[in-house]
């Protein structure tokens, strides 16, 4: 859709010809901003609810920076993943609104919105090793716009940390639950609550993990019903799925 179509749509929407959510439907094809290199999906915003994710690993500092810059112009939180320390200093010539979460190696530009909902996600990590890969996912939903809670290092080792916080687990509107080993977390977990349970493998582990095949196929062959499972390391994904099902009754203002 060019520019003559778009000016042709909105004469037709002010003569009254269609109306706002059919319009809207028309916007929801607008194009991509093509840099060569990457092509940015200027209006995922409009389709999805959040606009697109930088994924920074494998792209080097200039084309993560030109992708920052076009993306500022429309839009008012940008955030990066897999993103490391050199990465973030070279933003810092971009934009001095940034804040950088290097457990999370996530870069935020812009600022946090506020929670869109009063239900809470909790991020439940089974040991200190899975903090990285939990952070990934409670940076992901907070910037979303989510109330999130942690809950660290409470794995199937030492079970009474877990059940020691039953009412964090039990308040909770959704669950993403982060574990290495044998990936047993959140089995136990999805035993216990009746919410939607999120489950992530990290490949964290001895060598018989295979670096998370282990953990991710216990997880799939769950006895525990309520329970989805996304790729290892995938905390990024996990934050991104628990917001929608966080937010699916909320209305945004």
């Amino acid at each position: 859709m060019d520019k003559n179509e778009i000016r042709k749509l909105l004469e037709h929407l002010q003569a009254g010809k269609i109306n706002v959510d059919e319009a809207l439907s028309k916007l929801k094809g607008l194009p991509y901003n093509d840099l060569g290199f990457a092509k940015i999906d200027t209006h995922r915003s409009l389709r999805k609810g959040f606009p697109e994710v930088i994924f920074c690993q494998g792209k080097s500092v200039k084309q993560i920076k030109e992708i920052v810059t076009r993306m500022q112009t429309t839009n008012p939180v940008i955030l990066g993943m897999r993103a490391s320390e050199e990465v973030h200093q070279a933003l810092k010539e971009v934009t001095d609104k940034i804040e950088y979460h290097p457990q999370a190696r996530a870069v935020v530009i812009g600022e946090k919105p506020k929670a869109y909902s009063s239900q809470t996600i909790l991020i439940v990590s089974g040991g200190t090793a899975d903090i990285p890969v939990a952070e990934e996912a409670a940076i992901t939903a907070e910037v979303m716009g989510n109330k999130v809670e942690r809950l660290y290092d409470v794995g199937v080792a030492g079970l009474h940390r877990l059940l020691n916080n039953k009412e964090k687990l039990f308040a909770a509107n959704v669950l993403v639950v982060v574990a290495g080993m044998e990936g047993a977390l959140p089995s136990v977990v999805g035993g216990l609550v009746d919410k939607p349970v999120i489950a992530v493998p990290t490949s964290v582990g001895y060598g018989a993990s295979f670096q998370g095949l282990a953990a991710l196929l216990a997880m799939l062959n769950s006895c525990a019903p309520g329970i989805a499972v996304v790729n290892i390391d995938n905390g990024f994904g996990a934050g991104y799925l628990a917001s929608m099902i966080n937010q699916m009754n909320e209305v945004r203002k």
